[in-house]
């Protein structure tokens, strides 16, 4: 197998894991088990409070100590055994602990399987710039075929989707072991200061101003990420209690309407590298910004009947919020810091995207959705929550390019077109 193949299936394996139950825990929750809404927002942050530290921890331990492709199938084998076990919890409180310790062994897998990804193209010879994107396509089309197969199966609300994950996740472990050898760099360098000797050089971006500002921004973008994954099928699942919208497609198979999502990302995957050369990374994280602003916006009008093409275009104007920071983010890491500590610096950028971010997500839309959104008969306000989300998006947006100063002509612009000549 080529190495592009390879990486296509680690990919594809990574993000199914995903998708069997992201996107429709919030179902499971709510119509299944039908815990308090409170205890679902503690739920969701479980992916914030693992993203704060595992991911960072385990760069610094790729960086110094452990192959990349062996921390990463250590953590995947990990995860399947927790997985497998979630089904059998009956508490809310006891779920929260169980899903936290499946959350601290999957979060670093993120940012991994970006490090051994990088490594082994940039030992092939292989432009990461021009050919990451197309690879990574795959992890996307990995997280829709779970979420049809979870659909489909109707197990959207079922314990099935659990195990399908940890099937996947087991496959995973046991295959990264034949990856490409991804060895530490770290321990080759000469400094010998307690911030070389604990791994914690890449935490030395936040003196740089453009880093700062990137890490913050990326922390509020992580938020509008929880916010979409918490809520949005839970969303559309809520159209069930009205009656003329029952018996709607959308209603049916709301996961896989949720699915058009990760199919529009496969299409603006594509669509990076030539937005990074002709605009550069400030302005595709501008036009994140308002991409974010469209898909709240676009859910506060939408409905499963006559308004079902607005939760289509919100869905598909979610593939440039994702796309255009998170992927466009990684690649901006690793041509802006030196390979050796690519595993550290992407486990920042995931720790202030799926940590710090996701943990505010979590809370305030809790705490904003109970106060300000909420019926007497504890039913949700969904126009209200949407708006409010999409203001919160656009101030964003309106600060942003006020704050970041970054420079086109500098050395990502300079990979990006040499990758056209």
């Amino acid at each position: 197998m080529t190495i592009k193949f390879r990486l296509i299936l680690m990919n594809f394996m990574q993000f199914f894991i995903w998708g069997s139950w992201l996107l429709t825990v919030g179902a499971y929750w709510f119509q299944n088990k039908q815990w308090s809404v409170e205890h679902f927002a503690a739920i969701f942050s479980t992916m914030g409070w693992a993203a704060i530290f595992t991911p960072a921890i385990s760069g610094i331990i790729s960086d110094k100590f452990v192959n990349a492709e062996k921390l990463y199938g250590i953590m995947h084998i990990m995860g399947a055994i927790v997985l497998f076990c979630l089904p059998l919890v009956t508490d809310p409180t006891v779920f929260f602990w169980v899903l936290l310790l499946n959350m601290l062994f999957y979060m670093p897998t993120l940012s991994l399987s970006i490090t051994v990804a990088y490594s082994a193209l940039k030992n092939s010879n292989i432009d990461i710039v021009k050919e990451y994107p197309p690879i990574r396509i795959w992890g996307t089309i990995g997280f829709i075929a779970a979420l049809w197969t979870v659909s489909l199966t109707h197990n959207e609300t079922s314990s099935n989707q659990f195990y399908i994950a940890s099937a996947i996740s087991l496959t995973l472990g046991f295959y990264s072991f034949t990856l490409p050898k991804c060895p530490p760099l770290l321990n080759k360098a000469s400094g010998k200061s307690v911030v070389d000797l604990l791994g914690l050089k890449a935490f030395v971006l936040f003196k740089t101003p453009k880093f700062a500002i990137f890490f913050a921004f990326s922390l509020l973008l992580g938020a509008a990420l929880q916010l979409t994954n918490a809520y949005g099928d839970t969303y559309i699942h809520d159209f069930q209690k009205v009656v003329g919208y029952q018996d709607t497609i959308a209603v049916k198979y709301p996961a896989i309407i949720m699915s058009i999502s990760q199919i529009s990302e496969t299409l603006f995957i594509l669509a990076i590298p030539f937005f990074l050369r002709r605009f550069g990374i400030k302005y595709v994280m501008l036009f994140s910004m308002l991409a974010w602003v469209l898909r709240f916006g676009l859910f506060a009008f939408g409905n499963p009947a006559e308004g079902l093409w607005m939760i289509i275009l919100s869905c598909i104007v979610y593939g440039m919020a994702f796309d255009f920071f998170n992927i466009s983010g990684s690649l901006f890491i690793e041509t802006q810091t030196t390979p050796e500590i690519r595993g550290s610096a992407q486990g920042l950028f995931m720790m202030m995207v799926n940590g710090f971010g996701a943990l505010f997500g979590s809370f305030a839309s809790g705490v904003v959705i109970k106060e300000f959104f909420l019926h007497a008969d504890g039913s949700k306000d969904w126009h209200g929550i949407w708006l409010c989300f999409a203001a919160y998006a656009l101030v964003i947006a309106v600060i942003f390019p006020f704050v970041f100063r970054y420079k086109h002509n500098m050395a990502l612009g300079r990979a990006i077109q040499n990758v056209q000549h």
